[in-house]
């Protein structure tokens, strides 16, 4: 028999949080998220999210102990922006039981259906800054700090349950070392004159913060027709910010700016901080941020977190531009491996800008869905 119960309490939220570090503790792959973060996330006061989302935290309980958890989530701006009326889930785990996922399951979606909502999709978060997706392919590799990561019966239990592909998204690992080609340098200077481009990589950190507010901008412009996406707020851009900004490299940041200073290209890479995260057993102190600021130090392999050109600049080669300096950035750092960020299948446009590069598929990850 399986129970669930909303997470409203404190104790209850934390064990919310911290039942995939009972679930994987023994798994070589699964990357455990900052606990702080995941406070940080969930809560109504401080996730500006909740300015149009609203969620329920859900637990399973079978023989008197937790067995699983699901967030059940309405964003109301999503909805309105797809003309879509779903529940979405995200942050779903469960031990190998198909009772209690399907317990997760109905749970989630019974209380989107008593606010009105017609169906449910997922894995999906507050954001597409979250974790989104279910891992179905690439179980043997470890996973970024910003990917999703679950066992192999995750996917198992959601076609017995009914769910079915909406959309994949697509992860691949490069060698980081391949030289740019002399005819892609050729290319890229045409492109910069005709257009009248600069790429800028900042020097120091101080450097990065003036592009920001102009990387989200366009970060909104160039996403919005993507799978479920919302455009974000001020008040999430600045929780981003502080987030992702407040580590990053600024070798590793590249930006490509129009005569009026604005940023019309990026390309955002973050040194993998997976192993540094395993080490940290997911808390910052007392010594886990001593592993976080070695790896982001010392590192062969990266991230590429955000890449992207601006609505009224596409179909005209500016990617190149970025790809290229974030090549020549791995490959003056000694960086050995480069890690895709998740892709939509069907973004034809943004998957093939890999065609020239040598590659391997890494990780794929589904969003399930059903009416």
């Amino acid at each position: 028999m399986v129970e669930i119960r909303e997470a409203i309490t404190k104790k209850d939220m934390k064990k919310f949080i911290m039942f995939p570090f009972d679930l994987y503790k023994n798994d070589k792959n699964w990357v455990p998220p900052l606990i702080f973060d995941e406070w940080n996330t969930f809560s109504r006061k401080k996730n500006p999210a909740f300015a149009h989302c609203e969620a329920a935290y859900l637990l399973a309980y079978k023989d008197g102990k937790v067995a699983g958890r699901i967030a059940a989530i309405i964003n109301h701006k999503a909805n309105e922006r797809w003309s879509d009326n779903r529940t979405r889930f995200g942050w779903i785990s469960f031990i190998d039981d198909k009772e209690v996922s399907k317990a997760l399951l109905d749970a989630a979606q019974a209380w989107g259906d008593k606010k009105g909502m017609k169906g449910i999709h997922g894995p999906l978060g507050f954001s597409d800054l979250d974790p989104e997706g279910m891992l179905v392919e690439g179980f043997e590799n470890k996973p970024a700090i910003t990917s999703a990561y679950n066992f192999p019966y995750f996917p198992v239990h959601m076609e017995k349950h009914g769910f079915k592909k909406s959309v994949d998204w697509i992860q691949l690992k490069f060698n980081a070392s391949q030289p740019v080609p002399e005819k892609v340098y050729r290319i890229n200077n045409l492109i910069s004159q005709k257009y009248n481009l600069k790429t800028v990589i900042p020097a120091k950190k101080k450097e990065v913060l003036p592009y920001v507010p102009k990387f989200f901008k366009t970060l909104n412009a160039a996403f919005k027709n993507l799978y479920g996406f919302t455009e974000l707020s001020e008040k999430q851009i600045k929780y981003y910010t502080d987030a992702y900004f407040g580590f990053a490299r600024p070798e590793l940041l590249c930006f490509i700016l129009d005569e009026k200073e604005d940023v019309v290209g990026f390309g955002i890479i973050f040194p993998s901080l997976s192993d540094a995260f395993k080490k940290a057993k997911g808390r910052l102190f007392p010594f886990g941020f001593i592993h976080i600021l070695k790896a982001l130090k010392n590192y062969d392999t990266v991230d590429l977190y955000f890449n992207g050109v601006h609505p009224d600049w596409q179909n005209k080669g500016i990617h190149s531009l970025y790809y290229t300096a974030m090549n020549e950035a791995c490959i003056n750092l000694g960086v050995k491996y480069a890690i895709s960020t998740g892709q939509l299948e069907n973004n034809i446009n943004a998957v093939r800008i890999w065609d020239n590069y040598e590659k391997e598929p890494y990780l794929r990850t589904r969003c399930y869905i059903k009416d």
